[in-house]
């Protein structure tokens, strides 16, 4: 289990910026499951990706489901 600022990723946009995400990588045979958490608001995300995938495609799309989710339910606020 990794836990660290979103800072430590760069990504095109920083909606997430200052927030505190864990990351979980758990490979299943051929299949990386990853799972991102929002420490402020405790929501969690998961996703899954082929093992050979690069982590840091992984956790982007994590982090990206996660803002969808976030916005979703009205936590974050819709830049589009």
């Amino acid at each position: 289990m990794a836990a660290f600022l979103f800072e430590d990723l760069v990504l095109s946009r920083d909606i997430l910026h200052g927030r505190e995400v864990i990351f979980e990588f758990m490979p299943v045979g051929m299949v990386m499951k990853v799972s991102a958490m929002d420490v402020e608001t405790l929501t969690e995300v998961i996703i899954q990706g082929p093992a050979t995938s690069p982590q840091a495609l992984l956790k982007r799309n994590a982090l990206k489901r996660l803002e969808y989710v976030l916005k979703k339910k009205g936590i974050l606020k819709n830049t589009d």
